[in-house]
């Protein structure tokens, strides 16, 4: 790539303008690895296109994301904003019952219990941490542009709110633009997921029916003939609802999209009671195909965090544990690679394969989540083999260090497959609806 040393020489001399690592984006992935590398010494500078607070879905968070915020030190401050939930509730009107998981029953029983919490509220925590462990923060300011220099480091263009244009000269780059995808777009590495394809219309609304007791903040699953949909009560008296389904039916709607995320929730009758007395605030909004993966997260000198690298569906709220422990994990490789240059590949490439390890445990659960045989497993769990511990530590979020839990998901997956055998009518049937459902259409971005 071309040396843009030659079009900034005066910028370049400003030591305002350089820095050790670039982390363009504020949510969580992006303060996390700021604030983590700020307080081991190194300059960091994080762009954030907007302005905190500001609103994002993905409200739920996992118990496994607990004890990250407390090496953060952040936990008493997301604790006082969030609304405890300790399990999960599946309801299916193919069985006609509800049945709920508890994640003190986990294989670990150290982490009973998440947060539900207002993304804009929790982002916004984390943002001002990265800037109290001494990164510089700087909002209204989107990264337009980058280039590797062939000596190493990289230099970006940002632009702020006043359409002023400023060059930032890093040692290392942190892709963390979520959805933006900035280098995986850039480099033209960003792929539809072959094996999964999900839509999304969702919704904030008041005077929602909830749970009583212990499984008030309980996030909700309902499933329904075109995929599932999220019920997840907030601290203030807010309930986040949102359908996700497949590409093609939400493609279907011929009304609005707030009448279609309506009658989207009358096909779930046992959710349409919950909210027969609710409120939406605003209207729905929908999003198209969003399960995506690029070819690589890493490279000489950059990262891609969270779903600047990929997102496939938000069913187990894998999101902000994701984005937050790569952020970890992404720490430790970009010192190694800032001390010493010569195991910056060996790093790198771990990095790619813890990250892209656990992504495909959680992917297994996700790709089969509205088949009839898992459906049917999770509506009549079982215990053998302790199989349900593992389960319920997987959907916990306890996939990336040593545990017994993966013999027993093997356990689990075999039982799966010998159940599908069994059923291989109905199983089929729903393979060949799903296939026609992820179809590529024609002109359909990724």
């Amino acid at each position: 790539m071309p040396d843009m040393t030659a079009r900034y020489p005066e910028k370049l001399d400003h030591p305002e303008m350089r820095c050790d690592v670039l982390v363009a984006g504020g949510g969580p992935a992006g303060s996390t690895i700021a604030a983590l590398l700020a307080e081991r010494g190194y300059h960091v500078v994080l762009l954030e296109k907007a302005r905190h607070p500001r609103f994002h879905i993905g409200e739920s968070l996992l118990p496994l994301n607990l004890p990250l915020l407390d090496r953060l030190g952040v936990a008493d401050e997301v604790a006082r904003i969030g609304m405890l939930k300790y399990g999960a509730e599946f309801i299916s009107p193919y069985h006609n019952k509800a049945v709920t998981f508890q994640f003190g029953d986990a294989w670990d029983k150290a982490y009973p219990y998440a947060y539900q919490v207002r993304r804009s509220e929790f982002d916004h925590i984390l943002l001002k941490n990265a800037a109290a462990k001494g990164a510089t923060v700087i909002e209204g300011s989107k990264v337009r542009d980058i280039e590797f220099l062939a000596d190493g480091g990289s230099i970006a263009e940002a632009e702020d709110e006043a359409g002023e244009r400023r060059s930032w000269h890093a040692k290392f780059f942190v892709d963390a633009t979520g959805r933006d995808t900035l280098l995986a777009s850039r480099f033209g590495t960003k792929r539809r997921n072959p094996k999964h394809a999900s839509a999304a219309v969702y919704g904030h609304f008041t005077g929602a029916e909830r749970q009583t007791g212990k499984d008030e903040g309980n996030i909700s699953i309902f499933w329904f003939d075109h995929g599932w949909i999220w019920y997840i009560p907030l601290a203030d008296g807010t309930t986040s609802v949102g359908a996700v389904c497949w590409p093609h039916y939400l493609k279907s709607r011929k009304t609005d999209m707030t009448t279609f995320f309506r009658e989207t929730i009358a096909q779930a009758p046992a959710l349409a009671e919950r909210l027969k007395h609710a409120e939406l605030q605003g209207s729905a909004i929908g999003t198209g195909n969003y399960s995506y993966r690029a070819d690589r997260m890493a490279g000489a000198g950059y990262l891609m965090l969270g779903d600047a690298f990929a997102f496939i569906d938000p069913v187990f709220s894998t999101g902000v544990y994701l984005a937050m422990n790569s952020a970890f994990v992404g720490a430790d490789v970009i010192e190694t690679c800032l001390r010493d240059p010569a195991k910056a590949a060996q790093a790198l490439r771990g990095f790619d394969a813890r990250i892209r390890g656990g992504l495909k445990t959680f992917s297994w659960y996700i790709y089969r989540l509205t088949t009839p045989v898992l459906r049917n497993l999770i509506m009549d769990p079982s215990n053998v083999f302790r199989v349900e511990e593992a389960l319920l530590s997987l959907l916990a979020g306890d996939v990336f260090r040593p545990s017994p839990i993966f013999a027993r998901l093997v356990i689990f997956k075999l039982i799966y497959y010998s159940k599908t055998v069994r059923s291989w009518r109905e199983s089929f049937a729903a393979w060949r609806r799903r296939r026609d459902n992820i179809r590529v259409i024609e002109g359909e971005a990724p």
